[in-house]
């Protein structure tokens, strides 16, 4: 199990690495630069704050440069916003961002995992084909469709949630944002809960349990409930990293003042430093969501203990 927590971590490692690298050349491959405005600026001015960022320098000089900045945990600061830090702006910003994965993770949990162990219990019942049914509407329909019509239908028409903005005191401003992130991983989720309820279901243990006169309730939670959920478990970790990036678009929707709006002007502008410190602090939560699933699995199946 400690091998696999140490393979773990230096994958991640890698990862970061290959990500901060790809981003770089491809921030470098942009055919504008954060410079260019509808007002040209003169060549020698534009030499002049090039020089001063560093702009000038090889692309090997600025690459070595950047990943030593960001190993010291300083992207550097913002080409677009006169020189302000990048930890200043991910500081400010990413509370809110991150305030809403968590809820709509919790949304997508809340429903997807008892859909699912529903759907399973009653399998080719009515409830299953109903709540089947509308995993896949949810998993068909993205996110950028879901959040204008509920926009539309609960905050303009019925005017019961605001629909734009944000405060981490008021959780009647998260419920429109959250839920559009959480339904397309709350369909997943009860999408492979069920399959994996149905696979323990099927197992030895569970007729014998039933021969034995065990109780239906104690059956589902006792015995498959922790097996079942393993399917859905492992796919947590991804989910987490889906709705951390499909937040930019929802925060967008719903003016959630949020790493989304800045993500977005850096890359029309080519704002290199804010890019790669949200790209880099985005792929840093995914690797952590994604050994925090690793644990949990090892915790849920004691197979995979015993095999490391």
């Amino acid at each position: 199990m400690f091998r696999t927590l140490i393979s773990r971590f230096l994958q991640g490692l890698l990862v970061l690495f290959v990500l901060f690298t790809v981003t770089f050349f491809l921030i470098k491959a942009l055919p504008y630069g954060p410079f260019q405005t509808e007002k040209a600026i003169p060549d020698h001015i534009r030499e002049k704050i090039e020089s001063y960022y560093g702009l000038n320098e090889s692309i090997g000089t600025q690459y070595t440069r950047q990943l030593g900045n960001l190993l010291k945990g300083d992207p550097g600061v913002s080409l677009r916003l006169e020189g302000r830090p990048v930890i200043e702006i991910i500081s400010q910003a990413f509370p809110n961002s991150l305030q809403l994965g968590i809820v709509a993770m919790a949304v997508a949990i809340v429903i997807g995992i008892p859909l699912g162990v529903l759907a399973a219990w009653k399998k080719n019942s009515s409830l299953d084909y109903a709540s089947m049914a509308i995993a896949m509407i949810g998993i068909c329909i993205p996110s950028f469709v879901i959040g204008p019509l509920l926009a539309e239908n609960f905050g303009r028409r019925l005017e019961w949630l605001p629909v734009m903005g944000w405060s981490p005191l008021s959780p009647a401003s998260w419920v429109l944002p959250a839920i559009t992130l959480g339904l397309g991983t709350a369909a997943y989720l009860s999408r492979l809960t069920r399959a994996g309820m149905l696979e323990t279901l099927s197992q030895d243990f569970v007729r014998t349990a039933r021969a034995k006169g065990v109780g239906s309730m104690s059956i589902l939670t006792r015995h498959c409930l922790r097996g079942g959920l393993i399917p859905a478990v492992a796919y947590i970790g991804p989910a987490f990293a889906s709705i951390i990036s499909g937040s930019v678009v929802i925060e967008s929707i719903f003016v959630v003042p949020g790493l989304g709006l800045h993500f977005i002007k850096a890359i029309e502008v080519g704002d290199a430093p804010v890019i790669l410190g949200i790209v880099m602090l985005y792929g840093t939560l995914i690797i952590i969501a994604n050994f925090a699933t690793d644990l949990l699995g090892l915790w849920l199946n004691p197979r995979l203990r015993s095999s490391n």
